[in-house]
């Protein structure tokens, strides 16, 4: 079985030995649990460390806070006795006070390989806050379930957000440890910093490619209920800026897309028509929802559902971000006023477009909106891109 951080953590005492007699603080959420599905917190405080406080990122340490935007607030945890501190409240970033409650900061959190997800962020903001507070720093290492495959343009300077948190691309392809010791690389971090890496864990590995398929999945965000969200959401992710539905509603939320009135069957030959090497790799499958709450809520959407997952699925020939970006594409050349880009306030970015800031810049949108432009433009801007993130991020590998 593949150990996670976590895992080994708790086997091995030499491990173990430097956190004897410091403050321990955990940052977690429901997935962090070790292989006999015991909660992380738990299991160190059972191991004998002083487990002095809890944080806990977006959606909350108990994972409730189902959509984007909704805080959470610090509180004592009732059971254990101890603080629980919000990363997604008041603040982002971790504030002197609650820096204050620990030596050793313990990030044990699951995460989907993928920039916009808020937990690598998180990761950056611990750091930078330990670095000033003269803190160490721990990542208890999980696996990245979409695996090694790098895909989407840099962050651009200036595009910098909470899902955007330095110039990466949208599907980067490192697991937390190893993006920790990039983000000390690249921002010239002075902090101790240390990774508890996992043992048999390998990215390129079937059935799971990426993920251990002996070990349960455990949502480490409401709607991340399965590996194939994971291995999707780079793509599906940009849903959120746009009029479609991406499931939120329904029980499959980002691993689809829908709307009344589209018409799945016009854009699916659309799709294969303007850049089939795109859709390898995958299957899709003409769905109808009506989601229950949020986009569309109580209207019949029509759609596809992406399956990166079963027989059709090539780990290496998916390519979820242009699968996206190219879906745009067909659904602009078929009804070229479609109202496709939703404007309002997406993770406190409060004047600009929330496609962009998922992007991390306008060129995606702009290349949906150009009628001119062709998937080789994409690949062109893209693919170098891609290339630059590969190379520089190789010295940080760890397995």
């Amino acid at each position: 079985m593949t150990l996670f951080g976590i895992d080994r953590l708790l086997a091995d005492p030499d491990l173990r030995r430097p956190l004897e007699g410091r403050r321990v603080a955990l940052v977690g959420h429901p997935a962090s649990v070790t292989a006999d599905l015991t909660h992380s917190i738990d299991a160190l405080m059972t191991a004998g460390l002083n487990v002095t406080a809890a944080f806990g990122p977006q959606h909350g340490l108990r994972g409730d806070k189902q959509d984007n935007m909704v805080e959470t607030a610090d509180e004592t945890d009732a059971r254990l006795g101890i603080p629980v501190f919000s990363l997604y409240g008041e603040v982002r970033r971790p504030s002197g006070q609650m820096m204050s409650a620990a030596d050793v900061f313990l990030f044990d959190l699951q995460d989907l390989g993928c920039r916009i997800y808020t937990f690598v962020t998180t990761l950056l903001y611990l750091l930078e806050a330990a670095a000033e507070a003269g803190k160490e720093v721990w990542v208890l290492d999980r696996p990245n379930p979409a695996g090694r495959p790098v895909e989407g343009t840099i962050l651009e300077p200036g595009w910098e957000s909470f899902v955007g948190a330095g110039p990466m691309p949208m599907r980067h392809g490192l697991t937390m440890g190893e993006m920790g010791q990039w983000f000390i690389e690249h921002f010239k971090l002075d902090v101790a910093y240390r990774v508890i890496t996992m043992d048999g864990w390998s990215p390129d590995a079937a059935p799971g490619f990426g993920w251990p398929t002996e070990r349960i999945w455990i949502n480490p965000s409401p709607n991340a209920a399965t590996l194939n969200m994971a291995r999707a959401y780079a793509g599906t992710v940009m849903l959120e800026g746009t009029t479609l539905s991406e499931g939120r509603g329904t029980t499959r939320a980002l691993e689809l897309f829908a709307a009344p009135g589209l018409d799945a069957r016009a854009l699916q030959p659309e799709m294969e028509r303007l850049a089939p090497h795109w859709l390898k790799g995958c299957a899709l499958r003409e769905i109808f929802i009506e989601p229950t709450f949020h986009k569309h809520a109580r209207k019949l959407c029509s759609g596809l559902f992406i399956h990166a997952e079963g027989p059709a699925y090539n780990h290496h020939a998916f390519r979820p971000w242009r699968l996206q970006a190219l879906a745009f594409k067909a659904i602009r050349n078929l009804s070229p006023d479609y109202d496709l880009w939703r404007d309002f306030p997406y993770e406190y970015e409060f004047d600009k477009l929330a496609i962009d800031v998922i992007n991390g810049g306008s060129s995606l949108r702009a290349w949906v909106d150009d009628r001119a432009a062709e998937a080789g433009d994409l690949d062109g801007r893209a693919g170098p891109e891609e290339a630059a993130w590969l190379e520089a991020v190789r010295p940080h590998l760890l397995y």
